[in-house]
């Protein structure tokens, strides 16, 4: 099977600084390096930031907007620019590209997931080059990613992709923003097992123009390890980079991945669904279903957080506040409070009706850490 390259490149990457223009030689750079990929037969995906920055450009607007209709309605502006741009790029070089925008709730409802990743898979059968962003016209506080880090990590996750390429205007990660830190030390490798414990301040905060930074792409990291696909952090405005890391040239900053979880329906529940609540369990409940792959009763429930209902994701953590494990729970936060603690056969006693004998069922579970 051909391997899957998810490459995103922010803002930062595709504007001149201080203007929000495009930097098109960086573009054009980009493309080339995209399409001799494919010919190399690399199935590729580009997500793709800028919209907002070109609606800007067009409309002569100095600053990024504050307000989400302000910045929905100059991403409209921008978007078509943008793909046009693109298009007209890839075409060039005889490489055909789609347009694919998402939302967050195509990620959360598991009938949309499972077609955006069909439709995904069937451009990607054509030789196609899927250009994605996020819908922002349509999507609202609610249903945003936050940033395309994000998106491009759960872009990666949901097709099974094999390296995700975050692109930005550093080299690699710094043990601080070398920007303001002369001294900060660059990180070459980051191992499996050190992610989870990697300061998250490091690197500091996107442009002017940007919404990320690196605290968004070390979170990107973690999702995307976290379902099994190795991450880069490298130069934007030297994207034929990627191409000599795919060689083994050790550019930029690489994380290992985590082993892969088993099905696309448990990588869905781990980083397509967001999470309602939290639950906190007794050392055996942990040892039950991390270790034994037991399902999730309502005995080893100590405490309950949020508010949530039946078939909403929750995290499980352990008693030292450390998440464990996401899930598709059977109860609602309400029910949970009632029954946490108790043993499964006082369930229909406790609630006065007949309840499901798991609260998280083991097929509905995935351990995260």
């Amino acid at each position: 099977m051909n391997q899957i390259i998810v490459i995103k490149i922010g803002t930062s990457s595709l504007t001149v600084p201080d203007t929000g223009s495009l930097a098109l030689s960086t573009i054009a750079t980009l493309v080339e390096t995209l399409t001799n990929l494919r010919q190399q037969g690399y199935q590729v995906i580009l997500v793709s930031s800028g919209a907002v920055g070109v609606g800007c450009g067009r409309l002569g607007i100095s600053k990024r907007p504050q307000t989400l209709h302000q910045k929905q309605a100059i991403a409209a502006v921008g978007q078509g620019r943008l793909i046009r741009i693109y298009d007209d790029l890839f075409n060039n070089l005889g490489q055909p590209i789609a347009q694919i925008l998402l939302t967050r709730h195509d990620f959360k409802e598991r009938s949309s997931y499972v077609n955006a990743n069909n439709t995904l898979q069937a451009l990607l059968d054509l030789g196609v080059i899927p250009v994605v962003n996020e819908n922002d016209t349509v999507a609202t506080d609610e249903l945003k990613f936050g940033d395309n880090d994000t998106l491009s990590a759960l872009v990666a996750s949901l097709v099974g992709a094999d390296w995700l390429f975050l692109l930005t205007d550093v080299d690699k990660l710094y043990s601080a923003d070398p920007r303001l830190v002369p001294s900060a030390t660059p990180i070459d490798l980051v191992a499996s097992d050190e992610l989870s414990n990697l300061d998250i301040s490091v690197g500091g905060s996107g442009t002017s123009w940007g919404t990320g930074g690196m605290v968004t792409k070390i979170t990107a990291a973690r999702i995307a390890t976290g379902a099994g696909v190795t991450t880069v952090i490298t130069n934007g405005k030297k994207p034929s980079n990627i191409i000599k890391i795919l060689a083994g040239r050790a550019i930029g900053t690489r994380f290992e991945p985590q082993p892969r979880p088993e099905n696309a329906r448990k990588r869905w529940i781990a980083n397509g669904l967001v999470s309602k609540g939290k639950i906190y369990l007794d050392d055996g409940a942990l040892k039950a279903i991390s270790e034994q792959g037991k399902s999730l009763l309502s005995a080893g429930i100590i405490a309950v957080e949020g508010d949530f209902y039946s078939a909403d994701a929750v995290d499980l953590y352990s008693q030292d506040n450390l998440k464990i494990a996401r899930g598709i729970v059977n109860y609602s936060s309400n029910e949970l409070q009632l029954i946490k603690g108790k043993k499964s056969h006082n369930i229909n006693d406790i609630l006065g009706y007949e309840g499901a004998e798991t609260v998280i069922h083991r097929d509905n579970l995935v351990i995260i850490n």
